[in-house]
């Protein structure tokens, strides 16, 4: 086994950090797992599937998501506009992480 020292060591220099530093907050997993679950999603659908998230909040982490590089933000011409959300090829690759959360969420689940 390595020995390592946390003298030396700084947890911003990590993967790990830079992993959650993308998907952190409240809102940011939930948005992701609703867009694995279910894509393309409007802005609207995506209000009520997480019902408890005011219109600033849900625009200002979907901006935070798409300027990420994990999701894509679809507009149509057409009145009213239409948006649809989904998720980048990179934002993808996160699906294999979440649904290890969602499994272990189901086996320990009380």
């Amino acid at each position: 086994m390595v020995s390592s020292s946390i003298e030396n060591a700084d947890f911003d220099e990590t993967g790990y950090s830079y992993a959650l530093s993308l998907i952190a907050g409240k809102h940011k997993p939930v948005i992701l797992y609703c867009l694995m679950e279910y894509e393309p999603v409007r802005f609207n659908e995506m209000q009520r599937y997480m019902k408890r998230v005011t219109d600033r909040t849900l625009s200002r982490n979907l901006k935070e998501l798409e300027a990420d590089g994990l999701i894509v933000r679809t507009m149509y011409p057409e009145v009213p506009p239409k948006v649809e959300y989904t998720l980048t090829e990179r934002g993808r690759s996160l699906v294999a992480v979440l649904d290890k959360l969602c499994d272990w969420g189901e086996a320990n689940r009380p």
